[in-house]
């Protein structure tokens, strides 16, 4: 027996969570690209605590990158921030999302392409969502493109195989591929 699955069943749902991140620290979940250097930016910053690259917006429980890459999940790469708020605020993030990627090309950073690497703000409250609007609009007026990124509730947050965690930090490098708008 074959089982389809239903591509309309929405986003996987949440697995159970091993604690809630570091004390009082809050999280910001962004998709710009290839997670690889979303995930060095972000490091960089003072008041981040902790970021991990994954998968999360797709339809399948425990994605694998080989998956995720052949399109089959409908998951984004994507990096999960636990910051300090006392430190860098949320609006601060969100200014570092909009510096590091193209947010008017749909799919494709650079010369990385497919839905993976969408641009996308999984918002964890209202809150993130009225910033990440907020800033998405204020960000529209300094671009002559139409921003395409997705700003969604967070749903499943799937960490990516240890390998791809602090990758491009492990091999010395400051980043990866230049943002073109």
């Amino acid at each position: 027996m074959i089982k389809l699955r239903n591509r309309n069943a929405g986003p996987a749902p949440a697995p159970p969570f091993e604690g809630h991140g570091p004390d009082g620290a809050e999280r910001a979940t962004f998709a710009a690209g290839c997670f690889w250097g979303v995930e060095a930016a972000f490091r960089q910053i003072h008041g981040v605590v902790q970021t991990a690259a994954g998968y999360t917006g797709g339809h399948v429980a425990e994605p694998s990158y080989e998956r995720v890459c052949r399109h089959r999940t409908g998951h984004a790469e994507a990096v999960e921030v636990w910051f300090d708020p006392a430190q860098v605020s949320y609006a601060e993030l969100l200014q570092t999302f909009w510096r590091i990627h193209n947010p008017a090309t749909r799919n494709r950073q650079g010369f990385d392409f497919g839905s993976q690497y969408r641009s996308a703000i999984f918002y964890h409250d209202a809150g993130q969502m009225e910033a990440a609007i907020a800033s998405r609009n204020a960000e529209q007026q300094s671009l002559r493109r139409q921003i395409v990124t997705q700003i969604t509730p967070a749903s499943a947050f799937y960490q990516a195989e240890e390998y791809h965690q602090q990758y491009l930090e492990k091999r010395g490098h400051p980043g990866c591929a230049a943002t073109i708008r």
